[in-house]
């Protein structure tokens, strides 16, 4: 683990299941997990899937503290999936909960197992609107735009708030 506490930003989904209560018991999973701090949580949105034919999303994002290196909190979060059910079949298939590593800091990560920034994020309306919610002025290092900027760029027709979060 490291010593240094950084933020991370992280998108949840799910679209199988009751969604917002896998998202909120996961989201409370993570604030529980040492070495992980809970900084701040998006309100839910309904999205539109991305893939094949599936039930809409339900979308946030939360901003954590984390004391563990980016590959342990990538670990931590497929754990975390898998507890949860999570079953990898095809790629943008439907999903009890899906945990993704959005910004970790200030930090560029090309691997095979880890990119960071997450390599969609600018794309996705359903991870920036939340995310603007939560921090609109944390500067997406490869672009070197702030979120608010990079929401702007996006078709956000097809996210809309929950009511009910």
């Amino acid at each position: 683990m490291l010593a240094k506490v950084v933020r991370s930003a992280l998108a949840l989904g799910s679209n199988i299941g009751d969604s917002v209560a896998i998202l909120a018991a996961a989201t409370l999973e993570l604030s529980e997990i040492p070495g992980i701090e809970l900084e701040a949580k998006s309100s839910w949105y309904r999205t539109k899937a991305v893939g094949p034919p599936q039930p809409d999303y339900i979308n946030g994002c939360v901003i954590v503290q984390v004391k563990m290196s980016p590959q342990e909190l990538l670990d931590t979060l497929l754990a975390i999936e898998q507890k949860f059910g999570r079953v990898r079949r095809e790629r943008w298939g439907a999903r009890s909960l899906d945990l993704d590593i959005l910004l970790y800091d200030d930090l560029i990560i090309d691997t095979p197992n880890l990119q960071i920034p997450h390599p969609r994020m600018h794309q996705r309306a359903f991870v920036l609107v939340p995310l603007v919610e939560i921090t609109p002025d944390w500067i997406e290092p490869v672009s070197g735009l702030a979120i608010k900027e990079l929401v702007k760029k996006v078709d956000c027709s097809d996210v809309h708030l929950l009511k009910s979060s």
